[in-house]
């Protein structure tokens, strides 16, 4: 049964649980006592909190669900009402709570809920119960980032659930230990019990080891089969580790790289180039020689879909490039691809093409869809925005805006700026400044008297997304300040770091949120060290492209994995790198903030750091009308 089918028996599952473990006690509340949540809650605190009083609030949240109003239901399961909660009373809360996560998908709510609740929560229901509990608590694990428990609930729970054991059983619970920290599952190898318990986790680690190239990852997998021949996973496998096994011995053989390597694009071919190279020579030393062959063709002053019918003559099996978006699109008109190609940017949105096109690039659409994902992580669901004019700015900007929509979030203004413009006044648009100062006259006009107030910018924001270069950055940064907004945090994509630290000049970039590519964040891992040290000048001026050459190689072995596997990745140096059923490559980046001028990793969601206090629902400012005060007109803004 899929969560989608339980979640359509639910009333009828919680009814009965909620008889079963009501037994002859009375409810306590009823319907005709409280028309609310908020009016349930004071019956029930006017009693001190008493078990029936407890079980009536249960009573009242499971009706609620009953009738969709899960908001309110929240109300009632949030209270501190249920802090002392005990034994069946505590279980059912915990029932009754997942399900409201599940169905408002309230991450937060999850998180703090998952702290406190037990693996095995789900064996404390009747017999008849306990799988519908398995599924809550495993979908209320995932969407707190717990993916370890959540992995866990669903290993303790297999031998009750009809699925246990299959294929997709086995899929999920891979995926799940996947997603789980290294940290995690070296802790549970140490304290696992239970020989399916420990397998998993065994699997698991063995395939984390840095560096395991695509070869080592199927003679482990295979070793393991051999030490575990009784386990669960091994019969059957997981998807992905099967398809892995069977990709690590039909890697391409042959692969043609169609780069531009002279024209106005030859510095990015070049790197992207270097970086492939730098890949496969590192992939060649590992495994004493890939047999795969490289053949490198120069896009440039080349009408791409004609090369392509020359590359098409080596015989390769696998094309990868081409870089020019104008290229890409000619390859994408043609009805069919006898070659696969790994495309090095994007089409148009919504523009057709045929199958075994793939796409992968560093996407800035990829990064604006990051940072709505983040705010509202953070629990910024209200965000204005400054973004650069331009072509590259309106893919941003609308990527911006729909995933914010998709999320349930907004971006309250976005204003597009000119670098050469007065970026005061950019600012003072962005907050809303000039309504203020506005609202003053207007009011000024109607009494006839003047007004003496101070500028406030609009009160319902939550954060910033500023799209800016480094010296673009630096400029908005203090103005947000000027302008009361020092207490909103801002969000920023990979344009805002040079990609080397600079703490005298990016002081003014001081708590600045921004996402980028591992390659860049993580400075002194020894595989930058060592490209580094082999090619200074392409990593330092041309980091994000280099790195993108040594995922595209990555790829090439992988594409099979990434299309047939789903929820299968790849830990990039662009990302965590996973594929759309329409072949496209999307990227998760990391994390960091600016401190003290100088990058900091930010892993977790930021939820403990407050908005601005004054927030409304809507517009406002502190508009102050004195009929007793001496005209003295409008004072000009001053920081607080």
């Amino acid at each position: 049964m899929t969560m989608r089918e339980f979640l359509r028996l639910r009333p009828a599952f919680f009814l009965a649980l909620a008889v079963l473990m009501a037994g002859c006690t009375p409810m306590g509340i009823q319907p005709d006592q409280a028309d609310t949540p908020e009016g349930a809650l004071a019956i029930a605190e006017s009693s001190g909190y008493s078990d029936t009083a407890l079980r009536g609030l249960l009573s009242t949240a499971a009706r609620y669900q009953d009738a969709d109003r899960h908001k309110d239901a929240r109300t009632i399961l949030r209270s501190e009402a249920f802090d002392k909660a005990q034994g069946d009373t505590l279980n059912q809360y915990r029932l009754l709570a997942m399900d409201s996560i599940i169905a408002l998908d309230d991450r937060g709510w999850a998180a703090d809920f998952a702290d406190a609740l037990p693996v095995d929560q789900f064996s404390t229901y009747p017999d008849n119960h306990q799988t519908q509990a398995a599924r809550l608590q495993t979908s209320t694990f995932e969407l707190a980032g717990q993916y370890l428990k959540a992995a866990q609930t669903l290993i303790a729970s297999s031998p009750i659930r009809p699925n246990g054991g299959t294929l997709a059983d086995n899929d999920r619970i891979w995926q799940l230990l996947k997603r789980a920290p290294d940290s995690q599952l070296d802790a549970a190898a140490q304290t696992a019990i239970g020989y399916e318990q420990q397998g998993w986790l065994e699997l698991a680690l063995s395939l984390r080891q840095p560096g395991v190239t695509l070869d080592t990852q199927g003679r482990t997998i295979r070793q393991w089969q051999k030490n575990w021949p009784d386990h669960p996973a091994a019969n059957p496998l997981p998807s992905e580790l099967r398809l892995i096994i069977t990709l690590s011995e039909e890697r391409p053989g042959h692969i043609a790289l169609a780069l531009p390597l002279s024209g106005p694009l030859a510095e990015a071919g070049q790197a992207i180039r270097d970086g492939f190279f730098a890949a496969f020579y590192e992939d060649d030393k590992r495994n004493e020689g890939t047999k795969t062959r490289i053949q490198v063709f120069d896009t440039n002053d080349q009408a791409f879909d004609a090369l392509y019918d020359r590359i098409q003559q080596t015989k390769p099996d696998l094309v990868v490039g081409p870089l020019d978006k104008s290229a890409l699109a000619k390859v994408a008109d043609r009805t069919s691809l006898p070659t696969p190609v790994l495309a090095l940017n994007y089409l148009e949105d919504g523009q057709s093409h045929p199958d075994q096109l793939y796409q992968y690039g560093l996407s800035a659409e990829d990064e604006a869809r990051q940072i709505a994902d983040r705010l509202m992580a953070d629990d910024r669901t209200q965000a204005v925005a400054l973004i650069p004019w331009g072509d590259w700015g309106d893919r941003v900007e609308s990527a911006l805006i729909q995933r914010m929509n998709q999320d349930g979030g907004k971006i309250l203004n976005a204003v597009r700026y000119d670098p050469n413009e007065n970026l005061r006044k950019t600012v003072a648009d962005l907050f809303g400044i000039d309504q203020s100062r506005q609202r003053a006259i207007t009011i000024e006009h109607t009494i006839a008297q003047n007004v003496e107030f101070e500028a406030r910018r609009r009160q319902d924001i939550d954060a910033i997304v500023l799209v800016a270069s480094p010296t673009i950055g630096r400029q908005f940064n203090p103005l947000f300040a000027f302008y009361f907004g020092g207490d909103l945090p801002v969000y920023s994509p990979s344009t805002i770091y040079t990609g080397q630290p600079d703490p005298s000049r990016d002081g003014d970039l001081e708590r600045v949120r921004f996402t980028d590519i591992p390659w860049m964040l993580n400075p002194d891992s020894e595989r930058r060290q060592r490209a580094s040290a082999a090619l200074p000048d392409i990593t330092q001026r041309y980091g994000r492209l280099f790195a993108m050459g040594m995922d595209a190689y990555a790829l090439s072995s992988k594409l099979q994995l990434l299309s047939q596997v789903q929820g299968s990745d790849v830990d990039g140096l662009t990302g965590t790198l996973s594929m759309t059923p329409d072949g496209l490559v999307r990227r998760e980046q990391g994390w960091a903030i600016f401190q003290q001028g100088v990058p900091a990793p930010l892993d977790e969601p930021v939820t403990d750091e407050p908005a601005d206090e004054t927030r409304q629902d809507a517009p406002a400012d502190e508009t102050a009308i004195d009929s007793t005060t001496p005209a003295t007109g409008v004072t000009a803004p001053t920081r607080e």
